[in-house]
């Protein structure tokens, strides 16, 4: 016959078990929604739900995935985004290796270069879905809104962002908010009637160009346009 000392330390045991299974369940629940079908888009929504209510997945960063990879990429989506280091694309949506193509740039302004990415993406790795990113009290659009000369390279990324802010003047409220939005916007429109690959590819429907921003604080990507 057991002592009363065997017996607290077995019904302890079985606490700790319990304890450890219900930790499990609870972990492995965000696993079953995240494996449910969605749209790139709906899985890039999903992932900044996660990720601004601090409950991030961090899929597709283990030595599985990597090795995977290894045999190409398929990226659900594209993002052009800012240089800025609080806005990374995969943290921010809560993405892993190979699920976002990013371009990133200060103002996620595009050139020559910049496109040429993004049709790669599109014409050799299939991808459906691009994100323009902006962001809030993004520093490049405060260069812009600023004026003035910017010294070395600086000024070309200033010059792009110009009209947006030059439009932005004229709406109400306050104005480097609304040109962030307004260059978003604006680089949206650039890439869906860049010839000859985007605008094609937009106009028979295979690719949606979205605009969105991020706000800093509550870590929430507020869209600016609708597929």
């Amino acid at each position: 016959m057991k002592t009363r000392r065997e017996l607290l330390a077995v019904a302890f045991a079985v606490s700790l078990l319990q304890l450890a299974c219900g930790c499990a369940s609870q972990q492995s629940a965000p696993d079953t929604d995240a494996a449910a079908p969605q749209t790139p888009l709906q899985q890039l929504i999903a992932g900044n739900q996660r990720y601004a209510g601090g409950h991030p997945l961090h899929l597709h960063q283990d030595t599985d995935r990597r090795t995977e990879l290894a045999g190409g990429q398929h990226p659900i989506a594209i993002v052009v985004g800012c240089s800025d280091s609080r806005v990374p694309p995969e943290i921010v949506f809560d993405q892993g290796l190979g699920d976002i193509f990013v371009v990133r740039v200060a103002g996620n302004v595009v050139d020559d270069q910049a496109i040429g990415s993004i049709e790669y993406a599109v014409e050799h790795l299939h991808t459906h879905l691009i994100v323009v990113l902006g962001h809030e009290k993004c520093g490049a659009v405060q260069a812009a809104v600023a004026g003035g000369e910017a010294p070395g390279h600086i000024g070309s990324i200033v010059r792009a962002i110009e009209p947006a802010v030059e439009k932005a003047r004229h709406e109400p409220g306050d104005l480097l908010d609304n040109a962030v939005n307004e260059n978003v916007l604006r680089v949206v429109d650039e890439i869906k009637t860049s010839e000859p690959i985007l605008a094609h590819e937009v106009q028979t429907g295979d690719l949606t160009v979205l605009g969105a921003r991020y706000n800093l604080a509550p870590g929430t990507v507020q869209w600016l346009s609708q597929p």
